[in-house]
């Protein structure tokens, strides 16, 4: 049983061989190829692998073929068969580069010249590293020249339309108002969702005065996306001044839902509701805001005053 084993093993190795040898003889002729392989430079590509795969052969294919460049670019594969080679040239650091070659049985080309180009960098790394720069040297108030930095991004990446915002957030820091403004409307324009960019934007306006303009703005941002509502409390202060009271309520009403957590809206809404003389109503929220207000709220020496006003009120 031994001895059958044994012969058995033997036949199978045989076959190996014989595959090995097929498959060898696939391979060998007497072609010749070779060439250069360069850089984007024109400077020869040292240890560039060469690997070269015969096409077209019935059943499996054989194995490839490879060689690799000199330090001067040139490689070269000798006694190969006619055929049709895809050869394939490969190197960490560059793209890998693939030709089709159809050869004659005894063609010789000494002259396939490759240039490997080299992977483009990457954008992102570069805008990473430079608004990293750009905000450390914000940090230092060093402002003109940290928007430089956002600037000339732009001029190279004008479809990264955030630089817009950062520009104009450090035209803002400058009290540039108009140049902000130019920049925070085009942030705006090129993304409608950024509601940081709405909402600076319609700041930068109130500071101006063009009050009208500001309150579309904010009237249209989606207050679930704004954490602060310092902006939102301002346009009602504007409102309460400007005697616009039930423009004001229904504006504070809305903040009061959104913001439960803040304090200084009862405030604002009892100021709202004593120019409108519902003094129950201004005594209430007074009453509420003294109740929650921090001791040291800029708004609690007032609200404690107006309320001394209003001890009687039922």
């Amino acid at each position: 049983m031994r001895a059958r084993q044994a012969v058995v093993v033997s036949a199978c190795a045989l076959v190996l061989v014989a595959l090995s040898a097929a498959a060898s003889a696939q391979t060998t002729g007497e072609a010749r190829i070779g060439g250069k392989v360069v850089d984007d430079q024109k400077k020869p590509v040292q240890d560039v692998v060469v690997r070269a795969q015969l096409t077209g052969l019935p059943g499996q294919p054989p194995r490839p073929l490879q060689a690799k460049t000199n330090n001067k670019g040139d490689w070269s594969l000798n006694n190969i068969a006619g055929g049709i080679w895809e050869i394939e040239f490969v190197k960490e650091g560059f793209q890998p580069h693939r030709i089709s070659l159809d050869l004659k049985p005894d063609q010789r080309i000494s002259s396939i010249d490759i240039a490997l180009a080299r992977p483009a960098p990457d954008p992102n790394i570069e805008i990473q590293a430079q608004v990293k720069r750009a905000a450390e040297l914000l940090q230092n108030k060093q402002i003109p020249e940290g928007r430089k930095i956002y600037e000339d991004l732009l001029v190279k990446y004008p479809e990264i339309h955030q630089l817009h915002e950062f520009i104009g957030r450090t035209y803002a820091a400058e009290n540039q108002f108009d140049k902000a403004i130019e920049h925070m409307r085009i942030a705006v324009a090129k993304d409608p969702t950024n509601t940081n960019a709405q909402v600076f934007l319609g700041d930068l306006l109130m500071e101006k005065g063009e009050k009208a303009e500001a309150e579309k703005i904010f009237l249209g941002v989606d207050l679930t996306k704004v954490e602060d509502p310092a902006p939102f409390i301002n346009l009602a202060i504007g409102k309460i001044n400007d005697q616009k009271l039930d423009e004001a309520l229904a504006l504070l009403e809305k903040l009061i839902a959104r913001y439960p957590k803040e304090p200084s809206l009862l405030y604002y809404r009892g100021r709202a509701y004593l120019s409108a003389k519902k003094l129950a109503e201004a005594k209430a929220d007074l009453e509420k805001f003294v109740a929650a207000a921090m001791p040291d709220a800029r708004e609690l020496p007032d609200a404690k005053r107006i309320l001394e006003q209003l001890k009687d009120v039922k």
